[in-house]
């Protein structure tokens, strides 16, 4: 009288230990489902996000380095007070004074360099203020770089979403030293004259940190230095250059 009883347990215990079953496949089905989605949505989001970070990275590193360049105690100079005359024999040679110039790049070099390590190391007030950008004071003060918060519809380009769903943690800093080399931009302006423009190029690389992917670039800024017109004296016959005929007649010149 026992063995049905006993039929209808294990019965029992089978079903139950088959739902359990199916409800743990379930279970890790799903959850293999929602991992694959947002490893699929993921690799499609994460060159735009990617590119928003850059984005967002440059505008902030250009703040700096601007806001430093701002501290100088030297002001963009007239190009005449880098411009020096060496006699040369019966001629007399002009050049640039590197003197002045070198000085004036090692300075702002050292400010740049001064104002991201302290923007790295939790010096707010070198920072912008941009729309849609929430910095991560914490992990900043930690030494951990630049960290700031992104909405994902923002990053995604979704402006019906505004700032809904979840933000997505950036984090830059600044790897190797920054680089500077100067440059010179001289136009002929009127006869015998030129508009002379000298200036640093200073370059940043920065490493940019989104999840599950980085990427390093450069920010690069032209800070003036000097400019201005200088004038040479005003010749007796002008031809323009070319390949003109040369005049066959003399001018006569007052004697002084």
């Amino acid at each position: 009288m026992f063995f049905p009883r006993k039929r209808m347990k294990l019965r029992t215990n089978n079903k139950r230990g088959i739902q359990l079953n199916r409800l743990t496949l379930l279970i890790v089905a799903s959850i293999i489902c929602i991992v694959l989605f947002l490893y699929f949505l993921n690799e499609r989001l994460k060159p735009t996000y990617l590119e928003y970070a850059e984005v967002q990275t440059n505008k902030i590193a250009s703040y700096v380095v601007s806001k430093a360049i701002n501290s100088r105690t030297s002001n963009v100079l007239d190009v005449n007070d880098i411009i020096e005359d060496v006699p040369s024999g019966t001629s007399v040679t002009t050049k640039f004074n590197t003197e002045i110039i070198n000085r004036v790049r090692a300075e702002t070099l050292e400010l740049v360099k001064m104002y991201l390590e302290q923007a790295e190391h939790g010096e707010l007030s070198h920072l912008p203020d941009l729309d849609n950008v929430e910095y991560d004071v914490n992990k900043i003060q930690q030494g951990d770089g630049i960290v700031f918060f992104v909405p994902l519809a923002q990053a995604a380009d979704l402006p019906l979403l505004g700032n809904l769903g979840p933000k997505i943690p950036i984090r830059f800093h600044v790897i190797g030293n920054v680089h500077s080399n100067v440059t010179s931009d001289i136009r002929e302006f009127g006869i015998n004259s030129a508009y002379v423009e000298v200036g640093i190029h200073i370059e940043v690389n920065v490493q940019i940190i989104v999840p599950f992917a980085s990427k390093s670039t450069t920010v690069s800024q032209d800070i003036p230095v000097a400019m201005g017109l200088t004038r040479g004296p005003v010749p007796n016959i002008y031809t323009n250059g070319g390949d003109a005929v040369q005049p066959s007649i003399e001018v006569p010149v007052p004697y002084q």
